[in-house]
């Protein structure tokens, strides 16, 4: 018998005997578009959701896996030590102990959801046993799922900074564990601005284009309540941010105190021992297995660390310290998700954010009845006060050991403002809507440290929302797809003002590229000379001076931004051997043979990030990445959307890079909730086996 099918035969063997009800493939039907997005279609959402696997696992089977092998402590086994990190934070966080001690919190309906997924994902390995990564990941189960997401919520929690930081003895946290704007906008408009019967929503995620946590598009259809368009980061079960027939929902990352480090005080004698209010505690202790390949040869090497009450605990030069974070003590964030695609009205979905399992994000909310909702979310712990938990915090006290959260009603929140809209840009919660809307700040505990700052594309937003009073379909994507930095610049970390208010004749060496930046209208089309050369400027500072920046809001000098420029020049001669280039010259959008001039700079409303590429070139790798725009009227939802790529991660695809050009376009492919209209553009009908 071949190896192939003795695989495959043990893996029938296996699913078995996984505990799930078998699912029949031929229930469930795989309708792919003209852009390869997979319509799913079936009796039961477990079905739906077996059925959503299978899509996934064609267009990007190895992504899905790498997840899971990091959630499962396997990442390195495949991929050597150098991924080793996510490896050990996931048992760091001890997310096996974590779900199978929690798993009876779970709605048994969501449960069978789970079933259903892990089932399809074990059919595809079954059936394309050439694509398993790693063999021990297999047979796959709702409790592997479960912990890639434990690991996927601690690091949207920032808590993994603060492990790096103890690693490094770096006790002083840096700017970026919660100062950082990580990008993404929300925005929803009533109809009392559209002055019509729409009420407008838009998605506007800015994450990486690809990898662990870029963007999949999916519609989801069941008989039990389920017909949402939307998406998700591969291999996860539900969809993230969308929009059924009735409401939507998106995300933006927020940045409240969710986290917290502890200095445990040690038994001045007794080793392995903590001293809390005085009695004693002795430390667990663990292994953390993570991989070396040499040669070929796979060695499992270990990582010591411990556990206090405080929460997972690691030795470095000056002590232990214990990280607490509010994404480790629950395991039913995508519970929560898939209740919020399933509501029908504003109390419904409002009702699922009372679960209190999402540990962070802003939601911007909209639906046909025109309400429209904005709010600070997450699982944040009630802290006492008298302590400093922007730093480290005793670890020998119970007064600092928090166990209760806020309620949903005591988070900001803005709920159909008179200003008739709702934005964030991952700024401050306090700015959330018009002036007179917006929540108090002085009604919320200064342990919660909420963000109190704007960034360019809030003030840029704001400025937008509030230049015209009627904002109707065309206006409100051109505020989504606004491409200019305000004036003044409002940059987080910078000040960047004083360049433009440096004279070209007083600096005759780099006079044409001042001059040229000077006169620039700041709006970041790929066809603009000014923001070509703003692009490098900014890559210059951002890789040779801001690594030096120890304050928050540095100012640039003159005399700093003098030598910035003058490296820009010489930049620009040696890669180009020009003083004068386009942004899309020097920016490109890259997937496979095509390589696209590409518009957008960091921290512009289509903010869009680079990395070095070639010939001293960069490639856009996050930013705007998945884009949904949505119409609700009183009776009908419409939907249209548009991704950086294509539906598809595998190259010889059509759908590999298909949707790229509409993407550079600022244009959008038009889905629908009706089975009719999308069987009318399908290219294909099929069922999962």
């Amino acid at each position: 018998m071949k190896l192939k099918s003795i695989i495959t035969s043990s893996f029938c063997f296996l699913i078995s005997f996984s505990g799930t009800a078998q699912i029949n493939p031929d229930a469930i039907e795989i309708v792919r578009d003209s852009y390869g997005v997979p319509h799913i279609y079936a009796s039961t959402d477990a079905e739906v959701a077996y059925g959503f696997a299978w899509a996934q696992a064609e267009d990007d089977f190895e992504t899905m896996q790498q997840g899971y092998l990091a959630g499962n402590g396997l990442l390195s086994k495949v991929y050597g030590l150098d991924n080793a990190s996510l490896d050990f934070l996931a048992q760091f966080i001890q997310s096996e102990q974590t779900v199978n001690d929690q798993f009876h919190t779970l709605d048994p309906n969501f449960v069978e959801l789970l079933n259903g997924f892990t089932e399809g994902i074990n059919a595809y390995a079954a059936k394309y046993p050439d694509e398993i990564l790693e063999s021990s990941l297999f047979p796959f189960t709702p409790q592997k799922a479960l912990r890639y997401s434990q690991l996927l919520l601690y690091l949207f929690n920032d808590a993994e900074k603060l492990v790096s930081g103890i690693y490094q003895n770096q006790l002083s946290w840096p700017y970026d564990v919660k100062k950082v704007s990580k990008g993404s906008n929300l925005l929803a408009v009533s109809r009392s601005r559209t002055q019509s019967n729409e009420t407008f929503l838009a998605i506007n995620t800015h994450m990486p284009l690809e990898g662990l946590t870029s963007w999949y598009e999916a519609h989801l259809v069941s008989e039990e309540g389920t017909n949402i368009i939307g998406a998700t980061f591969p291999g996860c079960p539900i969809i993230f941010t969308g929009a059924n027939e009735y409401l939507g929902w998106t995300h933006t990352v927020n940045a409240p105190s969710r986290s917290d480090v502890y200095a445990l005080e040690m038994h001045p004698k007794k080793k392995g021992v903590y001293m809390v209010d005085g009695e004693p505690y002795k430390l667990e202790k663990f292994k953390a297995k993570v991989y070396l390949k040499i040669l070929g040869i796979t060695i499992p090497v270990k990582k010591k660390f411990y556990r206090s009450i405080y929460g997972p605990t690691l030795k470095n030069k000056t002590g232990f310290y214990s990280v607490r974070t509010s994404s480790t003590t629950n395991i039913n964030a995508l519970e929560q998700w898939w209740h919020m695609g399933k509501a029908t009205t504003f109390s419904e979905f409002y009702e699922t954010l009372e679960m209190k399992a999402l540990p962070t994000m802003n939601i911007g909310y909209a639906d046909r009845n025109d309400t429209i909702f904005y709010m600070s979310g997450g699982k944040i712990p009630i802290r006492n006060k008298g302590y400093d938990w922007t730093h480290v915090v005793p670890g020998n006290t119970h007064k600092t050991l928090w166990n209760t959260f806020y309620d949903i009603k005591d988070l900001p929140q803005v709920i159909s403002p008179k200003s008739g809209f709702v934005y964030n840009a991952n700024h401050s919660p306090f700015k959330s809507s018009g002036k007179n809307d917006n929540p108090n700040i002085e009604d919320f505990a200064q342990e919660m440290d909420f963000e109190t700052w704007d960034n360019n594309r809030s003030t840029r937003l704001l400025h937008l929302l509030e230049e015209q009073e009627h904002i109707d379909y065309a206006r409100f994507k051109r505020i989504k797809y606004d491409q200019q930095l305000p004036t003044p610049l409002n940059y987080v970390f910078m000040d960047l003002n004083p360049l433009f208010e440096m004279e070209p004749e007083d600096y005759p060496e780099v006079g044409a590229l001042l001059a040229e930046i000077k006169n620039w209208d700041r709006v970041t089309n790929a066809e603009s000379y000014g923001a070509g050369a703003y692009a490098i400027l900014y890559k210059t500072v951002s890789t040779y001076f801001f690594k030096d920046i120890i304050e928050f809001g540095h100012v640039f000098t003159h005399e700093a931004l003098f030598e910035a420029l003058k490296v820009t020049k010489a930049y620009m001669k040696t890669h180009f051997d020009s003083e004068r280039i386009r942004l899309g010259e020097y920016q490109k959008l890259v997937r496979g043979e095509k390589e696209l001039p590409a518009f957008g700079l960091p921290d512009v409303v289509t903010s869009m990030a680079g990395t070095n590429y070639k010939e001293g070139k960069v490639r856009i790798v996050h930013g705007e990445s998945y884009i949904g725009l949505v119409r609700f009227t009183p009776t009908k939802t419409y939907y249209e959307s548009v991704i950086s790529y294509g539906s598809s991660n595998r190259p010889e695809s059509p759908h590999y890079s298909d949707q790229m050009e509409l993407f550079l376009d600022f244009k959008t492919k038009t889905m629908s909730f009706d089975r009719a209209e999308v069987l009318g553009s399908a290219l294909s009908r099929y069922a999962p086996k």
